[in-house]
């Protein structure tokens, strides 16, 4: 009589050979060959105020919108937003002076209704085939201690500048850990009257008064 053959043994399960796999599959997508951002050098991502001058930060047009709000027959909200824009921010912290530029594309305004895009694109509101951008500019902010409470600067719509003051809901500066670099960034919030720009249509049925809403973020350049 044969002896028994002995059990087979069980596979011992090594943890490391998912990430291997893992990683070999990574390394063959396209995207891990996309090149990215310079990463800083040690010690170098430390913010503005800790650097002691001023900085430049080119605005993240992923993180970066500018919505309105205006009231409608005084009962609902009307909402848009502005999906294209750019500029810069010159900022330093220690001697609290910041620079803001920023150029909105007027022909992307979205409301999420494409008939009334049209007409807020049109020659009543916006303007957008005279007037393709906007322009807002800060030269001075307003602090409290360490924290910016509002940016005074101007508003320049349809050919026509006014004041405007965006109030600071949050605002602050760390380390983006993704590429290493400095990031500033918060939510500011602001008030016009769009007659003072030439834009009655409607009016009172639709306020004048337009609610302004910022989300920036500002990527510092190496």
């Amino acid at each position: 009589m044969r002896p028994a053959a002995p059990a087979p043994r069980p596979r011992r399960f090594d943890a490391a050979r998912p990430l291997v796999l893992a990683a070999a599959l990574a390394a063959l997508h396209p995207a891990a060959h996309a090149q990215a951002p310079a990463a800083a050098a040690p010690g170098a991502a430390a913010s503005s105020a800790a650097a002691g001058g001023p900085a430049e930060y080119t605005l993240d047009a992923g993180h970066t919108f500018v919505h309105w709000e205006v009231l409608h027959m005084g009962t609902s909200t009307i909402r848009g937003r502005f999906d294209k824009l750019g500029g810069s921010v010159r900022f330093d912290a220690r001697r609290q002076q910041v620079d803001v530029s920023i150029a909105v594309d007027t022909a992307s305004v979205s409301t999420g209704l494409a008939p009334f895009d049209t007409i807020v694109r049109g020659a009543s509101l916006l303007a957008v085939q005279a007037n393709p951008q906007a322009w807002f500019t800060a030269r001075r902010g307003q602090w409290d201690g360490e924290a910016l409470r509002s940016l005074d600067g101007e508003i320049t719509l349809r050919g026509t500048s006014r004041p405007l003051t965006l109030r600071a809901l949050r605002f602050k500066c760390g380390l983006n850990p993704l590429f290493g670099r400095e990031v500033c960034g918060g939510d500011f919030e602001g008030t016009l009257r769009r007659s003072d720009f030439g834009m009655t249509l409607a009016l009172p049925l639709t306020a004048d008064e337009v609610r302004v809403l910022v989300q920036v973020e500002g990527v510092r350049a190496p």
